[in-house]
């Protein structure tokens, strides 16, 4: 059996799962701030969610997802955890007993939606959709992470340079157009956030459904990059933007049809069929993790 623990920053979420990513036991509780206190809620809650599956610590293999960058089971920059560098995968080691593979959670993330909803699918893009963007690629069944750790980083990628212009300063980025940060940004008022606007505009606030439209352009577009550049099968939504729902896939499936209606070939890729929306019920980021501490991915 495998263990996957996904921190998050304010909810850890452990799982036990079956080789085949079925959960047989769950367990949440704060993540808490600060290195010590993250590392100390992953091992509280992957000892609940092991003692609620009836099996010892030593018969689990061990997978965490994490925000932040990645390497060597070394987090460093989770500002949201407090987290400027942590030793995750050894501090978390010398009290479990077993080294844990960590990613970063978007990939974490990728490798359980797949997981769960691949339906068969060769390759998926899990596009995560919360305050930043960003995707997780599995190509073949496995995660590609690229030659330096930086594949599904498409936030970053322009898609009109005249567009409202990010926190990085780059006009037109996808991160701005989609995110819950790039929609509070363009919006202005301090402490608002994403579902702020998306109420506005239901309320026929003129300047917000101009937003709520950039976003429905920003998820096609992000849509259009990962078909283009890698030919997934399924490009799967998630992330708190998600819980939009079908307002914000059928705005974006209508800008991918009106493309598409205007250039046979990108008819040809049927894009709009390639879009899906994740339950967010499922702890996928939690699965995801259980599975790359199994050797998958």
């Amino acid at each position: 059996m495998h263990l996957g623990i996904d921190i998050g920053g304010t909810k850890t979420d452990a799982v036990v799962v079956d080789a085949a990513g079925v959960v047989l036991a769950r367990h949440r509780l704060p993540s808490g701030t600060g290195a010590s206190a993250v590392i100390g809620a992953a091992l509280e809650a992957g000892r609940e969610a092991c003692a609620r599956a009836g099996v010892g610590p030593a018969a689990v293999t061990v997978g965490i997802g994490s925000p932040g960058t990645v390497a060597d089971g070394v987090v460093s920059h989770a500002l949201n955890l407090g987290i400027d560098r942590a030793d995750v995968a050894g501090d978390f080691a010398a009290a479990w007993g077993t080294r844990p593979v960590v990613d970063n959670d978007v990939n974490a993330a990728a490798l359980g939606a797949w997981t769960v909803h691949g339906d068969g699918a060769g390759s998926m893009a899990y596009l995560n959709l919360g305050t930043g963007l960003a995707a997780g690629i599995v190509l073949d069944g496995r995660l590609w992470r690229g030659a330096r750790g930086g594949a599904g980083e498409i936030g970053h990628v322009s898609v009109d340079p005249a567009g409202p212009v990010g926190s990085d300063g780059l006009p037109g980025g996808l991160e701005t157009y989609a995110s819950g940060s790039g929609l509070a940004l363009q919006w202005g008022v301090e402490g608002a956030a994403g579902p702020d606007i998306v109420a506005a505009a239901a309320a026929g606030d003129p300047r917000a459904r101009q937003i709520c439209d950039g976003a429905f352009f920003g998820l096609a577009s992000s849509v259009r990059v990962l078909v283009l550049t890698l030919d997934v099968e399924l490009v799967v939504i998630g992330g708190g933007m998600a819980a939009w729902g079908a307002p914000l896939l059928d705005g974006a499936r209508s800008i991918l049809d009106a493309w598409a209606a205007t250039s046979p070939f990108l008819a040809s890729l049927d894009l709009g069929a390639r879009l899906r929306t994740m339950d967010l019920d499922v702890p996928i980021a939690a699965i995801g993790a259980a599975m790359l501490g199994g050797g998958r991915g």
